[in-house]
């Protein structure tokens, strides 16, 4: 077996305690080297629960490890996922890239530059289920599709945090949806906007291939489970996927295999800084 990858992890927060930390930390494909947060004190008691250590600083944190994962605010990300590449470190990003399409390509172009590995966070993406549905969605012959994302996380909760409620369920849950219903329907050439992001918002999407699609976010609807999904309809009938029924602990292993194999190979991963940059102009529309 390969040896692991020394991954890096910035962020302290729930995110970086419930799914990054505990993802790398368990292996066999990667090993926690350290954990870095603006918080020390938060940094340094999630390093003890992980079994490694808090990095004093970030270009510590960088000294030490030959990937970066983050786990913290998309400014923040933008930033900081610079100088990273610029010290050569492979990135594990979250979603989006950054804030705005500028910061967006200016982690895109530190990647490009320095040829350094990158892979986004689209959990989703990774899951066998995902996979089998588009697949499916490459055979069928769609009309039309409709898809959401809704729940009341930025209600209140761990996810009710300073950015998600500034900007809304477009910065945070439209990346899925856009991913998605690009990788089964085709380009998207342009999107209608309707309605408050931070309430409710419509997106009626033109792909390049005559096709429409209608999707609904919202954070800020009183539900007790999230519902999220794609469906797409055609003379066949439907081809369908709803979150709902999966399990998102299948996705985490895969995310992290696949990272390490990109570090090791120095091979692009299809979901890389260029695809976040392409997801974030989609974002602006």
């Amino acid at each position: 077996m390969e040896r692991p990858i020394r991954v890096g992890l910035v962020g302290s927060g729930h995110w970086a305690e419930a799914m990054h930390g505990p993802t790398l930390a368990a292996g066999p494909e990667t090993t926690l080297v350290g954990v870095w947060a603006r918080d020390a004190g938060k940094a340094t008691h999630l390093a003890h629960r992980l079994g490694t250590t808090a990095a004093p600083t970030f270009d510590d944190l960088l000294e030490g490890c030959e990937a970066v994962a983050f786990a913290v605010p998309p400014d923040v990300q933008a930033d900081l996922a610079v100088r990273a590449a610029t010290a050569g470190r492979a990135l594990l990003l979250e979603k989006p890239l950054a804030l705005t399409v500028t910061d967006a390509e200016r982690v895109a172009k530190a990647v490009r530059e320095n040829g350094v590995v990158s892979q986004l966070v689209l959990t989703k993406r990774y899951h066998p289920r995902t996979r089998a549905f588009l697949a499916e969605a490459q055979r069928f012959q769609a009309i039309g599709a409709r898809g959401a994302y809704l729940h009341g996380g930025f209600l209140d909760g761990p996810f009710a945090t300073g950015w998600r409620q500034r900007h809304g369920a477009l910065l945070d849950l439209g990346p899925h949806l856009l991913d998605l219903v690009e990788a089964a329907l085709g380009k998207i050439d342009k999107i209608d906007r309707h309605g408050d992001p931070r309430r409710w918002l419509d997106l009626i999407c033109t792909h390049d291939t005559g096709v429409s699609s209608q999707l609904a976010l919202s954070g800020a609807v009183g539900i007790e489970r999230s519902k999220a999904g794609l469906e797409l309809y055609g003379r066949a009938g439907t081809v369908e996927i709803d979150f709902a029924t999966v399990d998102h602990q299948e996705c985490w292993p895969v995310m992290r295999a696949e990272f390490a194999h990109a570090v090791r190979s120095n091979e692009p991963h299809p979901l890389d800084a260029e695809h976040g940059l392409r997801l974030q102009h989609l974002l602006s529309c």
